[in-house]
């Protein structure tokens, strides 16, 4: 077959995975993983190959642009304990355990490569807990803080590995050299995400046509990444930095019209980027394995199984010290938490432990290693191991766990947003209260409707947003809609709620001929 029949195949075949794994509900991206390691056997299959370059651009900038931009500061904050123990001490140990393991196994493996290795496969992924988590309901914070932690970890994992690779790359990297640049980095990457936040969206509002305005997205996505790779910046988080900070007037900024269709797409180039990442990655199984005699080929096996093992224990030592050593400082005395669930109980720290599935960014930095590094072949494989080993041992098993512990959701979204839905449709009767037509008495009739509803449902239902079109309505909307700005940005809601609301009113606005 040629490429363009080859690219229809795998998008049609990864529909049909990721259809079988909604049936059955599994976290998709274990599918891709197994669709991956067949394709690599496959005898005819292609042989596609990508710049290491150009993979943490191409697959990372835009699922990472995605994930933060939906990310809230608040649930951050209020999260921030867990969160970054998670993203600096479960990535860091979980790097220094794999390397350990690694230089026992292969001896002669640099020590650079060996934790190069580490933070590869070091950070869970997002995608796949999410996958299993919007199937069942888990209570509210023990979410947050997994959201929190996968969209952090990648940047503390690629900062480890771009050290790694570095000190490969210089073979004598000091400390004290690499320190400074380090720190003066992380701070310019900062800067940077905010300047980025402050001067890009005042050119993509003049855009107004959906599809360009959508190819704009992307476009000054990977702008972003690129001008911060080339200024010595962390391009992970110069864009967790600017996705959070536009995400904050992205609602005020750009129109129904547009947000809609925009978050239709970058859903779907998500998927289609899991999707090549996976297949890509496959593909390069094949000749590494044809290089392999049959002993080494077993030795290579050996190995990914034991980094497997070290990659789940490490993350199921960690968590079990933090919930132990916090239960140890609040029985004294000596920490004292806001909120009472703010340590796991048993069952949620093993909970949060088994979501480490990887996925794409593992996949990402395994590719983008240099043709030259030491070892890539077999840091590629063990990578793409440990990936489909957690994707099917945790990701398959994930869900049943959840449900024999019966876990509940306590749902606090449900009740800001009955509490926001009430305060926006009283700003909406609000603002058409002076009109006598009867026009606006059919609207105030209904808006009060919606409002008896929404004071009377304290578990938040969502109320019908399919509206007659006519500019009263618009007026009215555009009123509801600033009141739950009001509301976020004052933080009697939080961004849960807030997005809830918005893509309620956004179907209302669209109804009537916004």
């Amino acid at each position: 077959m040629s490429t363009f029949e080859w690219i229809i195949a795998l998008l049609l075949g990864a529909v049909a995975l990721s259809a079988l794994a909604r049936r059955i509900k599994v976290p998709y991206p274990a599918f891709l993983a197994i669709g991956g390691a067949l394709v690599a056997f496959v005898p005819s299959s292609p042989s596609w190959t990508l710049e290491p370059d150009l993979a943490l651009a191409l697959f990372v900038a835009p699922v990472l642009l995605d994930a933060a931009f939906d990310t809230s500061l608040r649930d951050l904050r209020n999260n921030w304990v867990p969160v970054s123990t998670l993203v600096v001490a479960a990535v860091g140990l979980t790097t220094a355990g794999v390397a350990y393991v690694a230089h026992r196994l292969v001896p002669d493996m640099p020590w650079a490569a060996a934790v190069a290795l580490g933070a590869i496969v070091a950070p869970p992924d997002a995608a796949a807990a999410v996958a299993i988590l919007s199937q069942v309901k888990l209570p509210y914070r023990m979410v947050k803080v997994l959201e929190g932690e996968s969209l952090l970890n990648d940047a503390s994992a690629l900062l480890i590995y771009r050290i790694a690779v570095g000190a490969v790359v210089m073979e004598h990297l000091k400390w004290s050299e690499v320190a400074p640049t380090i720190a003066l980095a992380l701070v310019g990457s900062v800067l940077a995400g905010l300047l980025a936040a402050r001067i890009i969206p005042l050119f993509l509002e003049r855009v107004t046509e959906a599809p360009s305005a959508i190819i704009m997205q992307f476009a000054t996505t990977f702008m972003i990444w690129i001008a911060a790779e080339h200024l010595g910046l962390s391009g992970i988080l110069t864009i967790v930095v600017y996705a959070i900070t536009i995400a904050r007037t992205a609602g005020a900024r750009m129109p129904a019209r547009l947000r809609v269709p925009s978050y239709a797409v970058w859903e779907t180039i998500v998927f289609v980027l899991n999707v090549l990442a996976f297949m890509l990655i496959g593909m390069q199984m094949r000749p590494i394995w044809s290089r392999l005699d049959q002993d080494v080929r077993w030795e290579y096996c050996v190995a990914a199984a034991w980094i497997l093992l070290t990659v789940i224990l490490v993350r199921l030592a960690w968590i079990t010290f933090y919930r132990t050593t916090l239960r140890v400082l609040i029985i004294h005395g000596l920490y004292h938490p806001k909120d009472p669930k703010a340590v796991a109980s048993p069952k949620g720290g093993l909970i949060i432990s088994w979501c480490g599935m990887r996925g794409l960014v593992t996949l990402a930095t395994a590719f983008a290693l240099p043709e030259s590094f030491p070892y890539r072949d077999f840091i590629v494989f063990i990578a793409f191991a440990v990936v489909l080993g957690s994707l099917i041992i945790q990701g398959l098993t994930l869900r049943p766990l959840i449900l024999a512990f019966g876990l509940k959701d306590d749902d606090p979204v449900s009740v800001e947003v009955a509490r926001a839905r009430a305060v926006a449709y009283r700003a909406a009767l609000d603002a058409i209260e002076d009109d006598p037509s009867e026009e606006a008495e059919i609207l105030r009739l209904e808006y009060r409707a919606i409002l008896m509803q929404a004071e009377n449902d304290p578990d938040g239902g969502i109320a019908d947003g399919r509206l007659p079109a006519d500019p009263l309505r618009l007026r009215a909307i555009e009123a509801a809609r600033k009141s739950i700005f009001d509301l976020r940005a004052t933080e009697v809601i939080g961004d849960d709620a807030f997005h809830r609301l918005e893509e309620e009113l956004d179907r209302a606005e669209l109804s009537a001929g916004g």
